[in-house]
């Protein structure tokens, strides 16, 4: 392996310039962030912004200030236009995430319900703090705001896709075996297909 393609595997590092003539993501994800900027004027392109942080994070892992400029340039934006909206909303990794991220929600419905207990539980488990990731790079815990699923509370966001309900210890240790059982074939932090897992 290269020392360039290395740099940008290894967490914490940012993106290095790929082969793609100094662009960082794949031709593949540009021509994907073109598709979404198809669906509106040309003069608002601008508009594709969250669509297309999406597809650099599906990609790379997590928002890096290099990918975060590069998406600026192919959107014809300012880098801190994408920035912006980058660390507004949770769904976006500005910093390395690991191979599967547990957003627990925290809202009032959730609390309510003993949400703290469910988070409790995962930080003894995992051994790892909100804001932090297990030291095998398996799982990053995150405090989440609400997640529009109160009458399931108390409920958890894997990855950002798959919503889990009603969390238990039980639950927890279920979800947290399955999860384990998929690490080896998941690059940290990059979405990973949850649909159709019990």
């Amino acid at each position: 392996m290269m020392d360039a393609e290395r740099a940008t595997d290894a967490p914490g590092q940012g993106a290095q310039p790929s082969a793609h003539g100094g662009r960082l993501l794949s031709p593949a994800a540009y021509e994907k962030i073109a598709a979404e900027v198809a669906k509106y004027p040309a003069d608002q392109k601008q508009a594709a912004v969250m669509a297309a942080l999406a597809i650099g994070q599906s990609e790379m892992g997590w928002m890096s200030p290099e990918v975060i400029e590069d998406v600026a340039r192919t959107l014809s934006m300012p880098p801190i236009a994408v920035h912006e909206v980058a660390t507004f909303y949770t769904m976006y990794n500005t910093t390395p995430v690991g191979r599967f991220k547990l957003t627990v929600c925290t809202n009032l419905p959730c609390a309510l319900r003993h949400a703290d207990r469910a988070a409790h539980y995962l930080q003894r488990v995992l051994g790892i703090g909100f804001g932090q990731t297990t030291a095998d790079g398996d799982f990053t815990l995150r405090e989440g705001e609400c997640m529009g699923a109160c009458a399931d509370a108390p409920v958890l966001l894997v990855n950002d896709t798959r919503m889990e309900s009603f969390c238990d210890e039980t639950k927890l240790d279920a979800l947290l075996a399955e999860l384990r059982a998929k690490a080896p074939s998941v690059k940290p932090g990059n979405r990973v297909d949850l649909a159709g897992v019990a």
